[in-house]
């Protein structure tokens, strides 16, 4: 500070009496400073809460990369490499496995909705084939042929039968028969649970095969070993 007798060192005053400079206590004088630098005009433009918050979570984040990046072969473009060689496999397993269900699927049945006769379905199937929708069509025939073998007692009526169980069923009381009926079993599980779509040669096959199923005669035991197996 300035005086009458030029620059005076800092922790001192002059006494008001002789001008002699006396020494003051650092405590004080550092409360003084203290006291002025709480004045909120000094802390303005300090960041809030929030705002140190997100800083020092980016600087955890930064820390983290930097450490990654160090312990990678390469350095940064190693850290990089990895990086899209991860996303490139989520990307390859996304597509390979599809989106993933939440739960379990069961085992899906033939028959769904109403019950309708064989020839109910046969009703349905040959609409179905008029307008030309061969995959509701080909559905609609494989319920015929099977229905019709629960009419006629070859097989027993059995809710929740599939169409494989149904063929399987089927093929051991008219063996002639089996290798079509798995194969028509087959196509319809494609076209309702595999998302395919069937031609009018599908259905025409099935129509064929339906024919011929219900004019076959089973086994001579085929009534016994129905009661007994199915």
């Amino acid at each position: 500070m300035n005086g009458p007798g030029g620059t005076i060192a800092a922790g001192h005053v002059t006494a008001t009496g002789g001008g002699i400079p006396v020494d003051t206590s650092r405590v004080p004088a550092r409360e003084a400073a203290r006291d002025e630098l709480s004045d909120p005009m000094y802390h303005e433009h300090d960041p809030n809460l929030l705002e140190r918050g997100i800083n020092r979570f980016w600087d955890w984040i930064s820390g983290l990369l930097d450490g990654a990046a160090g312990a990678a072969p390469g350095g940064p473009a190693g850290l990089v490499v990895i990086a899209l060689a991860v996303v490139a496999l989520g990307a390859a397993l996304w597509w390979r496995l599809g989106t993933p269900q939440g739960t379990a699927r069961t085992p899906d049945t033939l028959f769904e909705g109403a019950v309708r006769s064989a020839a109910g379905h046969r009703s349905a199937a040959a609409a179905h084939a008029d307008a030309e929708r061969w995959t509701e069509a080909v559905q609609e025939r494989m319920r015929a042929l099977v229905r019709s073998l629960e009419d006629r007692a070859v097989l027993d009526t059995r809710p929740g039968r599939t169409a494989d169980e149904a063929a399987a069923d089927a093929g051991g009381l008219l063996p002639p028969y089996a290798v079509r009926l798995r194969d028509a079993a087959r196509v319809f599980d494609d076209l309702t649970y595999g998302g395919r779509t069937a031609d009018q040669a599908a259905y025409l096959g099935l129509c064929a095969l339906d024919r011929d199923i219900e004019t076959a005669t089973p086994l001579p035991t085929a009534t016994t070993a129905g009661g007994s197996a199915l």
